[in-house]
């Protein structure tokens, strides 16, 4: 089972930033205790199953301009992607959770942290867009039809989107051709189990 220290080592991050990942592994076994924000069997594992996997989409894009995380739910990899802009010293991720307490939780995290996030406690389709959004991110929302509808319109010209699927990903995309024009690009999951990170570009409707 991965460490705090094994994590600290396979991702080169700063000892500030891993203390920032250390105040979200503490807040989410206190929240944890009454509120259902992960699996319960996934706590012991947060290295591997939830920093490691939330912090490698940091790795496939650049984590600057301006973000959306979709059912963001425990921050699973928004807040890892404000921790890296926050390292960076630039970049905001808005965090998109319509269940009450998940979003209460995202704002203590990003308030004990300092984060460059903002919790919009709204469901994605009703999202504010503003002047769009560079990318757009979520995992074990919803399948990717659902997903390019909700980022669709909140992307801004020539913004892409990171979806964390796993091994039935060729399913997900081969279903959302019938609706959607995109192109693909295929990031193996450092976590392992046959996942990936779906990178889209160039979303359009059929």
């Amino acid at each position: 089972m991965m460490t705090r220290e094994d994590f600290a080592e396979r991702t080169g991050v700063s000892r500030e930033t891993l203390d920032r990942y250390e105040t979200w592994r503490q807040l989410l076994v206190e929240w944890s205790a009454h509120t259902n924000l992960v699996g319960r069997a996934t706590l012991d594992d947060f290295w591997h199953r939830h920093a490691l996997d939330s912090w490698q989409v940091t790795q496939v894009l650049p984590a600057e301009g301006r973000w959306a995380d979709l059912g963001s739910g425990a921050g699973f990899p928004g807040l890892a992607v404000a921790f890296a802009m926050q390292e960076a010293g630039s970049g905001e991720v808005v965090l998109v959770e319509s269940i009450g307490k998940k979003a209460a939780f995202l704002k203590q995290v990003a308030e004990a942290t300092g984060a460059p996030a903002r919790v919009a406690p709204v469901r994605a389709e009703a999202l504010d867009k503003g002047p769009g959004f560079d990318v757009v991110t979520a995992r074990a929302m919803a399948a990717l039809p659902k997903l390019l509808s909700y980022a669709h319109p909140l992307l801004k010209n020539g913004g892409k989107g990171l979806f964390l699927k796993g091994s039935k990903h060729q399913d997900e995309i081969a279903e959302a051709r019938k609706a959607w024009r995109f192109h693909t690009r295929l990031h193996d999951s450092l976590t392992g189990g046959g996942g990936t990170i779906i990178e889209i570009t160039e979303l359009a409707h059929v």
